[in-house]
């Protein structure tokens, strides 16, 4: 009996010796993601992925438990939209391009459909869903005759005259990204994750264009002067009465690729008594 006593507590004793626990630094991940950007809007109205362009950035998570995480990232990318790339003829004849470098700063949560846990080889992958919320920079150019030139400053439907009832928009815009992945640990350090997202935005000048009809080109010269009537409506048959935009909706972006992410810390391990 004494025997058995003595095994259970020496059991006990190495169990204890050897168990683990969490820090903040372990529970703690920081690394960088690459991939691609792209926009839907006025100037692209359907076509995922089009004129995608390369993104990057930094990702920092914090594993409350196995099933969710808090994230952070900064991640810069761009995006272009042209219509001489519309299959409408409509679209092909306004003429409009632009381009614009995307800031993008914004936390939320990673929900996990599986547990997943670095370091334990019951939970090494699981895919998972994300909700953020942020804000971005935006700045959109439009390429007029071999040079970039920024629009927001312009007033190209007459923001900030009497002839639009909205001042010129801001360059920096809330955002709500929204998306899904999947992550799979690389032994008890690393992470690799795989994700996609698509940003919910709440402004419609990402590419220039809100407004659903062009603005009279003298007017507008007169108001904003020559550049912007010019930049305004591009039209190749010159028609003054066309469709410029759709103010009824927004502009949207995404972001998708790959990231490695790094633990900061190892599990603590306990003390014996």
């Amino acid at each position: 009996m004494l025997k058995n006593i003595l095994l259970v507590l020496s059991l006990f004793l190495s169990t204890t010796g050897s168990a683990q626990y969490a820090t903040h630094l372990s529970r703690s991940e920081l690394g960088f993601m690459a991939g691609g950007s792209y926009y839907i809007g006025d100037l692209n109205r359907f076509t995922h992925f089009r004129k995608t362009q390369i993104a990057g950035g930094l990702v920092y998570r914090y594993n409350i438990h196995s099933r969710l995480s808090f994230r952070g990232n900064f991640t810069y990318g761009s995006v272009i939209g042209d219509d001489a790339l519309a299959k409408d003829e409509i679209y092909k004849n306004r003429n409009l391009n632009f381009k614009s470098d995307i800031y993008e700063l914004a936390a939320g949560f990673e929900f996990n459909y599986f547990p997943f846990q670095l370091g334990n080889k019951r939970y090494r992958g699981t895919a998972y869903l994300i909700a953020e919320i942020g804000m971005f920079k935006m700045n959109p150019k439009t390429n007029f005759n071999g040079e970039w030139i920024d629009l927001q400053p312009i007033g190209t439907e007459g923001q900030g005259t009497d002839l639009n009832s909205k001042k010129k928009y801001s360059l920096y815009q809330f955002t709500i990204p929204l998306g899904f992945g999947a992550k799979f640990a690389l032994g008890k350090r690393a992470t690799f994750s795989v994700e996609y997202g698509i940003r919910k935005t709440f402004t419609d000048y990402l590419d220039d264009v809100r407004a659903n009809s062009f603005v009279d080109f003298s007017r507008l010269e007169d108001a904003n002067g020559p550049l912007a009537a010019s930049l305004s409506n591009r039209s190749l048959d010159g028609n003054q009465y066309g469709k410029r935009g759709n103010s009824a909706t927004k502009d949207w972006y995404a972001f998708f690729g790959f990231s490695f992410t790094f633990r900061l810390g190892m599990p603590a391990k306990c003390q014996p008594n």
